[in-house]
């Protein structure tokens, strides 16, 4: 993994953040865009269990949002992760998901992480394999929604990544 860059700041998103990541999000290509209402909501009820990277303009360049499962609350559910076409590669979101795991084992004693993958998202893949390799910990994966389940026409299957246990943040 390439160190990511010294100047990045990496925080707590604030609600003067969600059009930033509605953009990063819209700009991935990649991501379900959800509507830009739901970025402001999510800075303002989910900071705590998501992250910013900052440039040096003070602008976010990547985020990962997430939530602490209701019904498992030391599950942390990593919802999106996103990164600026122009800062791919320099290692920025496996900083991000990094500094978000530190955290959140640190203040609310998460043990592990859940996410989903469609199918051929390497990217993806690659992020959250080498995040449980770097940590020690177990991956296991099955589908969790089937494409048949989306109304919304053609959806590939999520697939749900459970990567545990996180009983170490810092990484090996």
């Amino acid at each position: 993994m390439t160190a990511a860059p010294a100047n990045l700041l990496i925080e707590r998103p604030a609600t003067s953040d969600g059009a930033a990541l509605w953009r990063l999000a819209r700009d991935s290509k990649t991501l379900d865009l959800n509507s830009s209402y739901s970025y402001l909501l999510w800075c303002r009820d989910f900071a705590d269990t998501s992250v910013v990277a900052r440039g040096a303009d003070g602008e976010p360049v990547g985020f990962v949002t997430g939530y602490l499962r209701p019904e498992r609350p030391r599950t942390l559910l990593v919802w999106q992760v996103a990164v600026d076409s122009a800062h791919r590669g320099l290692g920025i979101a496996a900083a991000l998901l990094d500094g978000l795991t530190a955290r959140l084992v640190a203040e609310r004693g998460i043990t592990e992480l859940e996410t989903t993958i469609t199918p051929g998202n390497t990217a993806s893949e690659r992020l959250f394999t080498s995040f449980a390799e770097r940590h020690g910990a177990r991956v296991s994966r099955e589908v969790l929604f089937g494409a048949d389940l989306f109304p919304d026409g053609p959806h590939d299957p999520e697939v749900l990544y459970r990567i545990g246990p996180l009983t170490d943040s810092t990484p090996h």
